[in-house]
Parts: C-alpha cells; structure tokens; sequence
C-alpha cells in the first residue's frame, strides 16, 4: 500500500508554496466522489515512493489525511520544466469498489512482417490508452498485437484484448497503428507490380506459343 501523509491548513498562493516545497513537502488538492476540493501538503519523500513503483502515475495512493484515509489517485502532477520537481498534485478520491477512468501506457507486440517486407513503417499515434476499471484491476500497461498490420492499413482500439475487468473509455474505433507507407516501400511495391506484370507476360507469351504450336501441328495432320 502507498501511504502518503498529508495536512489541511496550508495557505494559498505562489509565495507560501515555494516556502512548503523547501521544506521537503508538495502542495496539493483532493476532490472527488461529491465532496469538497480540500487543499493539502504532502510529504515529498512519500509521494516520490508512491511514483517510484512499476504502476507509476496509476499507482493507488492512500492518503493520511490528518489522521484520516483516503484512497486516490494521482489525476494530475505539474513539474518544474528543468528540475522536474514536482510542483503541484491533484489527486482524485475513488471508490475501491467503483470504476474509474484513467491512461494506461499502450505497448506494441508483435512483428508485423508484411510492413516489414515492404520496407514500410509501423507508426504508433497513441501511447496511452483510457481505460475504466475498478481500482485493483487497473493494468500496469494494455499491450496491443501488430502481427496481422499491413501497409496501408490501421488497427484500431476494438482490436486490442483487454485484461479482464478493464474496458476502453473513448472512442473504440480511435486509430492507435498505421502501416505506413515510404519511399522505400513505394520502391518495394513498383518492384512487386513489375515482377508480376513480367510473370503475367510470360504466362501469355506461353500461352500464345502453346496455341501456335497447336495449330502448325493441326496444319500438319
């Protein structure tokens, strides 16, 4: 279980939280299931242990808020652009028996050898996948089969099996791999179009060497 610590009663405003973050501590707001925004400072060294496990931002945070516990998550962290420090959390209150919607990394698996073959490219458009699920079942990461993908083609977020319990929030026909066609694959296809057309002209060229070949004999006899 990751166990924060965090305190009501901090004071609001730019000034008051770079006095909190020298301290070791991050300012921060719960909200969620109808209750009230409560604006809170968290221990910094729980928090980087909490971010610290495979889960990551998904990890399930349970708050000790003065003396009180509350199950969160983590629905958004604002870091310093050089430092990346952490700078300010929101954390979402949740129910462990309730789903809750949040982005999974989406791994691709798989070789899609017909892209391969044809020198193209698969381009992955979406790293992370919504999903709803309840709080124990939310997936460190949803891996994602390209095996079947062929140049020109895309898969969409219906093609992916989900683990059970989990099922994708969004729009199930969102596009997350194209087999993208380049030059070397323009080249490959004219190459392929060539040695066809170079097979079909000589099955013709037989084939009129057949009925010649029929007829002299017919003319013979």
């Amino acid at each position: 279980m990751n166990l924060v610590k965090a305190s009501t009663g901090r004071e609001h405003g730019t000034r008051p939280s770079r006095r909190l973050r020298r301290t070791g501590h991050v300012p921060a707001v719960v909200y969620g299931m109808g209750g009230e925004p409560v604006a809170v400072s968290v221990e910094g060294a729980d928090l980087r242990g909490a971010l610290s496990t495979e889960a990551g931002l998904n990890a399930l945070i349970t708050l000790d808020i003065d003396g009180g516990r509350q199950l969160s998550i983590i629905k958004d962290l604002q870091r310093h652009p050089v430092r990346r420090d952490v700078l300010h959390v929101d954390f979402l209150r949740i129910d462990p028996d309730r789903e809750v919607e949040v982005d999974v990394p989406l791994i691709l698996i798989g070789e899609a050898k017909k892209v391969t073959q044809a020198s193209g490219m698969v381009d992955q458009v979406m790293h992370h996948l919504p999903v709803l699920a309840r709080p124990d079942d939310i997936p460190v990461e949803v891996t994602a089969d390209v095996s079947d993908l062929e140049v020109g083609s895309s898969l969409r977020v219906t093609d992916i099996e989900l683990p059970a319990g989990v099922t994708a929030a969004g729009d199930p026909d969102a596009t997350f791999a194209v087999g993208l066609i380049t030059r070397s694959t323009k080249e490959y296809l004219r190459q392929q179009k060539a040695e066809e057309e170079a097979a079909e002209a000589q099955i013709i060229m037989g084939e009129a060497a057949g009925d010649d070949e029929a007829a002299a004999q017919d003319e013979e006899s």
